[in-house]
């Protein structure tokens, strides 16, 4: 499986111009063999709290980019919010949800994610509900699980998708300030899973905030696969069946003790209590 990770500027709050250039992307590196191409989060609008402009329906942007998915012959995974709605429960109320959505080639859906850690230290968790499931899908042979932005410090998710998955993709909106942390943890996000990681960020500035890009693909050891990508950019990652020979070889993941792990998860929640 060939991985073309899209490394975008983003024109903040200005969907319309954004679809286009994902449009003119697709366009002119069609023919490169991609079976799928990933966008950052909120990949047509940017980082914005604004979701009563950002918000919007499935029919609206993802239908858009399913018809690009037939168009184009590819896959492809792209970040949108939903419009704000009840919410789940009281507390919800009015917020929206930062999605992750994957279609193939005939515009079908494959996955849906919706975030699960809203980066409280922004204010994100004020205006979008975290998610409450993971979500991973199959394609030519690799089961993919899908993650954004902040849940790669988080390093408990990452382990429940190496379970069944062998590629994990994270798409931002990583600030280049926080820059050595997005390189270091995605490598060692591939290492301890034995799994491919993918991670795609924007570049450029959005309302005075430096993104540096960066994104990259790692082996399953680690091993570089593309990038850093620097600027506008697409780079291309090939997947193969390097997780699996690892596991076998060195495995790693039989010795994990999920159950104390869990019994400690409920001793910390009950002493907090």
């Amino acid at each position: 499986m060939r991985i073309a990770l899209c490394q975008t500027k983003i024109a903040f709050e200005n969907r319309q111009e954004n679809l286009a250039d994902a449009e003119r992307l697709l366009d002119r590196e069609r023919g490169k063999g991609a079976d799928l191409f990933l966008f950052p989060e909120m990949s047509f609008t940017g980082f914005s709290m604004n979701t009563a402009k950002t918000g919007e329906q499935f029919s609206d942007t993802p239908w858009k980019m399913r018809r690009l998915a037939e168009k184009y012959g590819a896959a492809l995974g792209f970040g949108w919010v939903s419009a704000p709605e009840g919410g789940r429960g009281e507390e919800n109320a009015g917020k929206a949800e930062n999605h992750y959505t994957v279609v193939d080639a005939s515009g079908r859906l494959l996955s849906d994610y919706v975030k699960i850690h809203p980066f409280s230290y922004a204010g994100e968790d004020r205006y979008f509900t975290g998610g409450n499931q993971l979500s991973y899908f199959n394609l030519a042979g690799h089961r993919i699980g899908t993650l954004i932005c902040y849940d790669l410090r988080f390093p408990e998710v990452f382990q429940i998708l190496a379970d069944t998955c062998d590629v994990i993709l994270v798409a931002a909106n990583w600030p280049g300030k926080r820059r050595e942390h997005w390189k270091t943890l995605l490598r060692a996000r591939a290492i301890e899973t034995q799994a491919y990681v993918c991670g795609v960020n924007c570049c450029g500035e959005q309302e005075g905030v430096f993104y540096a890009g960066d994104s990259a693909a790692f082996d399953p050891e680690g091993e570089p696969l593309c990038g850093f990508l620097e600027g506008e950019a697409v780079g291309y990652a090939e997947i193969g069946d390097k997780a699996a020979l690892c596991r076998e070889a060195f495995p790693v993941r039989q010795d994990r003790r999920e159950d104390l792990y869990a019994s400690y998860h409920a001793l910390s929640s009950s002493s907090i209590r």
